[in-house]
C-alpha cells in the first residue's frame, strides 16, 4: 500500500472515530433534564435515605448520554420542616446536599412537595418528580387535587413505596395515576431494585418515554413494570 493509500485510510479512520465520539458525547447545547428529587425524611426512613445517598449517583450515570440531568433535593422532616435545595448537575453535588441532612420525627408533608413541584414546573418545566416514602398522613382529595394539577402539567410523579402501609399504598397509586406517572414498592433489603427504579426515572426525565422503553427492553422486571404505567 503506497504512502497516499496509507495516510487516506488514517484519515477516515480519524473521521469515523471523531464521528462516533460526536454521537457519544452529551448534547451540551440540548436543555438538561429537570428532575426532583422528594424524600421523606422523617424517622421511619433513616435507614433507606442512607440507602438513598449511596444510591443517588444512578440518576446521573444512567443519563450521561442522553444530554445529562438537572436534579433538585426536596425533604420534609421535624415540625413542619420542608426544604428545597438548588438544582444540580453532578452526584457529588446531591451526595454533599443529602449527606448533610439527618432525620428527625414527624407527620409526612407529601402535599407540600407536590405544591412546590407545581410551582416550579410552573416556571421552568419539570420533567419527572421522584418521591421516596412509607406513609401518608394527610387528606387524599388535597393530594389527589393538587397530582391532577401536576397531570395537566405534563410532570408526572414517580411514586417509590417503602413497606407495606395499605393505607399510603392505595394514595400513591392515586397520586401516581392522576400526574401521569407511576407507582413501584421496594423493600429496603433489596437495594438493587431502588437503584433500577431510579435510574429508570433518570433516564426518562432526560430522554422522555422512547428512551425509558428503550431502558426498559434491557432492565429488570420492576422497571418493567413502572414503564408500563406510563401514558
Amino acid at each position: 500500500m503506497s504512502d497516499k493509500e496509507l495516510r487516506t485510510k488514517s484519515d477516515k479512520q480519524s473521521i469515523d472515530e471523531f464521528i462516533h465520539q460526536v454521537r457519544t458525547m452529551p448534547d451540551q447545547g440540548k436543555a438538561q433534564g429537570r428532575l426532583i428529587f422528594a424524600l421523606d425524611a422523617t424517622a421511619s426512613r433513616e435507614a433507606t435515605w442512607d440507602q438513598a445517598c449511596h444510591l443517588q449517583s444512578e440518576l446521573f450515570l444512567a443519563t450521561r448520554d442522553l444530554g445529562g440531568l438537572a436534579i433538585q433535593l426536596c425533604y420534609y422532616r421535624g415540625f413542619g420542616e420542608f426544604k428545597a435545595t438548588k438544582f444540580v448537575t453532578e452526584t457529588g453535588q446531591l451526595l454533599n446536599l443529602m449527606n448533610g441532612v439527618s432525620c428527625l420525627g414527624g407527620r409526612t408533608q407529601i402535599s407540600r412537595v407536590l405544591a412546590h413541584a407545581v410551582k416550579e414546573t410552573r416556571a421552568e418545566p419539570v420533567k419527572a418528580v421522584v418521591f421516596i416514602g412509607d406513609c401518608c398522613e394527610e387528606p387524599v382529595d388535597d393530594l389527589c387535587h393538587t397530582a391532577g394539577e401536576l397531570g395537566m402539567l405534563r410532570t408526572p410523579v414517580f411514586m417509590f413505596h417503602e413497606g407495606a402501609d395499605a393505607h399510603a399504598r392505595a394514595v400513591f397509586q392515586q397520586v401516581s395515576k392522576l400526574s401521569g406517572g407511576a407507582y413501584a414498592p421496594f423493600d429496603r433489603n433489596s437495594p438493587q431494585v431502588l437503584k433500577d427504579l431510579m435510574a429508570a426515572v433518570a433516564v426518562y426525565a432526560s430522554g422522555g418515554a422512547k428512551a425509558l422503553q428503550d431502558f426498559s427492553s434491557r432492565s429488570s422486571p420492576e422497571v418493567r413494570r413502572l414503564t408500563r404505567q406510563i401514558r
